[in-house]
């Protein structure tokens, strides 16, 4: 069967370059964004486009905001640790190394998360291997999001160079972030909300709890725009979307499963696995794969989506950190590896990861003098 994976448009702008754009922009020089004289980098986590326009009743002032043409891709794969990453270091996947949720050690047979693995697995700093724009900029760069993520490894990680302002509420938050913009010229603000994100997992997105979140980060993002000083631009993004997968939808990987032949190690996420063959078996398990999930998931070698280009171009360093076999469903399915003990992920509703428009594309707003 061939190979077909969906490719970005040439000119599809990517949340890659939003924060260099916006660095740009400080000093006139952005393709993307009016000249402003500091900047305000606001991440609503989970918050794709399309799950912004299905219930843009309930964000007026976000809908408001935006066009059609208010949209960015995210990375491949679209989950939180990578896509922060290149957000942050202006690197696509393939060169700072954070290839998705949960990736292979080379050489080992440890499957680490690359969210809190810097914490409870002791990856070294340098697993991120891109100098991170806090400090490549040169300029006053602010970090603001809840006090948790203070001295976290991912934070060293991502963010070495900034300053850190930890702040729980959501609405101070944003205050706090417009504040720091206004009062010192020249400065970037990158502001995380994760609240969103932690409602989907929980309860979908398309849940009543998860249309009040939006609610409160609509209120916030008012708040923001009205107290931003003059000149003083902000960007409204995200990391991700989301898709409902309920649990007549889940595929779950059991002992005797044909599609575990050999398969050594499972990295990844629910919709975007990394299959890590036993030696010499990644023939058998990109066949295996295929011939049974190809009409609902894209299936490729580690060398076809390198040459994709999806993970941007590839360090040889990173290569081996991908699957010698990715999975990312394009149906509304997701896969769990039945035979671990812990069963709680397999209570998420919300899920992403993979190459769907629905948890790709994300919110590109302007705020203040990026309007």
């Amino acid at each position: 069967m061939s190979l077909s994976l969906p490719a970005d448009a040439p000119r599809a702008r990517s949340l890659t370059g939003v924060v260099a754009q916006m660095s740009a922009a400080l000093d006139g020089r952005s393709d993307w964004f009016a000249p402003a004289t500091s900047a305000v980098v606001v991440v609503v986590d989970g918050l794709g486009a399309l799950n912004l326009a299905a219930r843009s009743g309930h964000a007026r002032f976000l809908g408001q905001a935006g066009t059609k043409k208010d949209v960015a891709h995210t990375v491949f794969p679209s989950t939180t640790a990578s896509a922060l990453t290149s957000l942050l270091t202006a690197t696509a996947p393939g060169e700072h190394g954070i290839v998705g949720y949960r990736a292979r050690i080379p050489g080992t047979d440890d499957v680490i998360n690359q969210l809190r693995g810097w914490d409870t697995d002791g990856l070294p700093q340098s697993w991120q291997r891109s100098t991170p724009l806090a400090t490549a900029s040169g300029r006053p760069f602010f970090t603001v999001t809840k006090r948790e993520y203070a001295g976290t490894g991912f934070t060293a990680a991502t963010q070495a160079g900034a300053e850190f302002h930890g702040v729980d509420d959501l609405v101070e938050r944003f205050e706090t972030a417009a504040d720091l913009a206004s009062r010192v010229p020249g400065s970037l603000v990158y502001l995380y909300a994760p609240e969103l994100d932690g409602l989907g997992h929980r309860r979908g997105w398309e849940s009543d709890e998860w249309i009040a979140g939006l609610e409160r980060v609509d209120a916030a993002a008012r708040t923001l725009a009205g107290a931003l000083a003059p000149g003083v631009g902000a960007i409204v993004t995200a990391d991700h979307g989301m898709v409902d997968v309920p649990r007549h939808r889940h595929i779950l990987l059991q002992d005797g499963d044909g599609l575990l032949e050999g398969v050594r190690l499972i990295g990844g996420e629910p919709r975007m696995l990394h299959l890590y063959a036993e030696p010499g078996a990644g023939d058998t398990v990109l066949r295996n794969w295929r011939d049974a999930e190809a009409s609902r998931s894209w299936i490729a070698s580690r060398d076809e989506l390198i040459a994709s280009g999806l993970m941007g171009p590839t360090d040889p360093e990173v290569a081996p950190r991908i699957g010698d076999v990715v999975v990312a469903a394009r149906a509304g399915v997701v896969y769990y590896d039945d035979r671990v003990a812990d069963k709680a992920p397999q209570k998420m509703i919300g899920q992403h990861g993979s190459l769907t428009p629905e948890e790709r594309m994300v919110p590109l707003l302007r705020l203040g003098a990026f309007a």
